[in-house]
């Protein structure tokens, strides 16, 4: 039973094996792009259905002006970065005092004005809204979905192992066990996946707005201006789903020179 779930296991990640944009990283995608894309529009309108969007006029035309100049940075791919994804872009401003922004797939791209006084301008706001397009061209919601498919396919053979080695009173920390194993699993794996997956999109989003024509050195200073308003209040880097503000900054710089090779001033 052990040996069949290993080879279970192995074909579905070798037949499932596809390659990030820029980066060449491995993925596992277990999803395919016609169900993400249908998850990311359930979800993104159940998002508008529960929050106010923006009546700031200026503030809603400057999130769509710059997400407009990305996403079609994001549909012509330089030489084969990318597959041009032909997604339906749609940018939207939430009234809502958090600095925050996301991009479901699919290429739906939300705001929050908490985070307008952050950004600064709009060279400042091409900084975040390329690191979230870049999220949907590495289609990294389809691939956080499939590592928690890999994470529990391998519960279930670690779960099978145990049962079938323990017995007795140890049947008794079985529980345990398995609790154990799962943190190890989010500890080791799906936290480390996670914040590569921010680290690609950084990377990636500094190619998306210099080819759209935004300065990538913009980046660091929004960066240091995103530590400073968090306060040090950051969780240790090895239990986040995000890179630490210094680890991010020093890798931004260490991209810059790839980035400016795009970079093109309107």
């Amino acid at each position: 039973m052990r040996s069949l779930l290993a080879l279970c296991g192995a074909a579905i990640l070798l037949a499932a094996c596809e390659t990030a944009p820029v980066t060449g990283r491995s993925q596992v995608m277990l999803v395919s792009d016609s169900e993400e894309r249908q998850m990311g529009l359930q979800a993104y309108r159940e998002v508008l259905s529960r929050e106010h969007l923006s009546q700031d006029a200026q503030a809603s035309e400057l999130v769509e002006k710059v997400g407009r100049r990305i996403a079609a940075a994001a549909e012509r791919p330089p030489g084969e970065l990318w597959r041009a994804p032909n997604y339906r872009w749609e940018f939207k401003t939430v009234d809502k005092n958090e600095p925050n922004a996301f991009c479901l797939p699919g290429g739906k791209v939300v705001v929050y004005t908490g985070l307008l006084p952050i950004t600064r301008s709009e060279t400042g706001l091409a900084v975040v809204i390329g690191h979230e397009v870049a999220h949907a061209l590495a289609r990294h919601g389809a691939e956080r979905m499939s590592d928690q498919m890999v994470t529990q396919l391998g519960a279930t053979a670690a779960a099978v192992a145990l049962s079938a080695t323990v017995s007795g009173r140890s049947r008794t920390y079985l529980p345990t066990m398995m609790a154990a194993l799962g943190a190890g699993a989010t500890v080791g794996y799906l936290l480390p996946m996670s914040r590569a997956q921010e680290s690609e999109a950084d990377r990636i989003g500094l190619i998306l707005m210099a080819m759209a024509g935004y300065d990538p050195r913009e980046a660091v200073a929004l960066w240091e201006r995103m530590r400073a308003a968090s306060g040090g209040r950051r969780q240790a880097e090895w239990l986040s789903t995000h890179p630490a503000d210094t680890t991010r900054i020093a890798d931004i710089r260490h991209w810059l020179p790839e980035a400016m090779r795009y970079y093109r001033p309107r």
